[in-house]
């Protein structure tokens, strides 16, 4: 099957050899590999025309295509054709990099697969491949010796993946590394790679398989049981709690002195990484969204903010 290897890291740094590395093992597994580095490419950021969404609900030509003239479409193909993509992205400051977080705004509503998958069947020219499985891991680099300096990392990672729908099946957040020369120094961290390798090798052994081939194979638990994150939303005055990164609501409590956080298996559910999870939020778009034309003087309103 093919894998996708995409590092946002510099050159023969960090980022480049846990993809690498991993790699290296898929391809003894018998996997077609594919190596690339986003800084190699001009990615512009994305400008919030909505062109791309309204194109899917408009049903015009080339629609869900980007209107920015760069080279998103070489990345977006290669994505296209994986069955399996490794994400890896350096953390600068606390979360990850700026070239990453462009390419989630650029992949976000244009490749949400509840917009696509409602064009496709409605007959709208949307590229079909957006709708195939494909399984993901994500592994963030940062230098900082102490872990809560790089803990926004791998959540800020998940809007990448979560457009398409892709399994995360298993993340790596590599802290610490200004304490090593080069990754190739740090024989443990290596190791984990190749373990996060055999895992997306096992979930491509399972593709056919939705159950198996979504199945977490991380080392992480995370008080969310669907994205595996602790990054939780206390609210309604701490009587309930919510996943940053899933959108879902739990019930907060107590046990053994330690805080712990239920979810339903309806919240579950609808978790953003789910397809009914993006379905509700692109229903909600759909049919509550403000037209064009709701401010028929919306020009003048516009005259003393023109400076």
């Amino acid at each position: 099957m093919k894998v996708l290897g995409l590092s946002f890291g510099r050159k023969l740094m960090n980022c480049d050899i846990m993809i690498k590395e991993a790699l290296m093992v898929l391809k003894e597994r018998g996997h077609e590999i594919k190596f690339m580095n986003a800084n190699d490419y001009d990615i512009k950021p994305c400008t919030g025309c909505i062109a791309c969404t309204v194109s899917m609900m408009m049903g015009a030509k080339n629609a869900g295509r980007c209107v920015i003239k760069d080279d998103f479409p070489i990345i977006d193909d290669a994505i296209m054709e994986a069955d399996a993509v490794l994400l890896a992205a350096p953390t600068f400051e606390v979360a990850t990099s700026g070239l990453y977080r462009t390419l989630c705004d650029r992949m976000g509503p244009s490749h949400d697969i509840s917009f696509r998958k409602a064009a496709i069947e409605e007959g709208v020219d949307v590229d079909k491949r957006s709708l195939k499985h494909r399984v993901c891991a994500l592994m963030s680099a940062g230098g900082a010796i102490t872990k809560n300096w790089t803990d926004l990392a791998i959540p800020t990672m998940y809007p990448l993946p979560m457009s398409l729908g892709m399994d995360v099946v298993d993340i790596i957040q590599y802290y610490g590394a200004m304490a090593h020369h080069s990754i190739v120094h740090n024989t443990e961290i290596l190791e984990r790679v190749r373990l996060l390798a055999a895992n997306i090798a096992d979930a491509l052994d399972n593709f056919e398989d939705d159950d198996k081939r979504s199945l977490w194979r991380g080392d992480e638990g995370g008080l969310c049981p669907v994205c595996h994150q602790n990054l939780i939303n206390i609210i309604e005055d701490g009587a309930a709690a919510e996943c940053a990164v899933c959108g879902i609501r739990g019930e907060l409590s107590m046990e053994n002195g330690k805080l712990k956080v239920s979810f339903s298996d309806k919240e579950q559910a609808r978790s953003r990484l789910t397809f009914a999870g993006k379905l509700e939020h692109s229903t909600e778009i759909k049919t509550r969204a403000a037209g064009p034309d709701q401010i028929p003087d919306l020009k003048a309103r516009l005259e003393k903010y023109r400076w």
